[in-house]
């Protein structure tokens, strides 16, 4: 990395086979708004979605995926909840759609709720935890708790974890990596 480059990530783009299901799941079920659409003369569409105002675009469908792939090639798309009711309440939404659900864990440093989208890609609804433990961390959770109960559950799930430090220190040091990382 050249010195002084910062980089932030923006958007992802996938090839979708149905993009008016896509279109519909997203838009329904993670709350993203159509920001720009375009079906093209060779009949391809291309659709740009965000769930930010600053954010012209965060997610892109393009037509294109061919429907006999024998597997996503993308390994997951995660997105942050504002809350733990927000993520619950996503969660509680998805459970009522015939998509796979993969249930809801803790990773220590997050509450993650897993499912699969319409077209077989692995998704991520996630809220941040105040702490940090050495990931892979990984212990499945009850999301029809009460939101003391499951709070509770996390954290006496990680105090005792070796390397646990509060998501303050962990920031600290990883801006300290980054520094390092681009010459400063």
């Amino acid at each position: 990395m050249s010195q002084g480059m910062k980089l932030s990530f923006s958007h992802v783009g996938l090839f979708v086979t149905h993009l008016e299901k896509m279109v519909d799941f997203y838009t329904r079920y993670l709350g993203l708004v159509v920001s720009d659409r375009e079906k093209r003369l060779d009949g391809s569409e291309i659709a740009f979605l965000t769930g930010d105002p600053r954010e012209h675009h965060q997610v892109v469908f393009a037509s294109g995926r061919p429907a006999d792939l024998p597997f996503s090639m993308i390994q997951q798309i995660s997105f942050r909840a504002q809350s733990l009711p927000a993520l619950r309440d996503v969660y509680n939404k998805l459970l009522q759609e015939p998509i796979v659900e993969l249930g809801a864990v803790t990773h220590g440093n997050a509450i993650s709720a897993y499912f699969r989208d319409p077209e077989g890609n692995r998704l991520e609804i996630f809220i941040d935890m105040p702490w940090h433990v050495p990931q892979p961390f990984r212990i499945p959770l009850e999301m029809g708790w009460s939101d003391e109960q499951v709070l509770s559950f996390v954290e006496e799930s990680v105090r005792s974890q070796a390397g646990f430090i509060s998501r303050a220190e962990w920031s600290a040091g990883m801006a300290k990596k980054l520094q390092h990382a681009d010459g400063s």
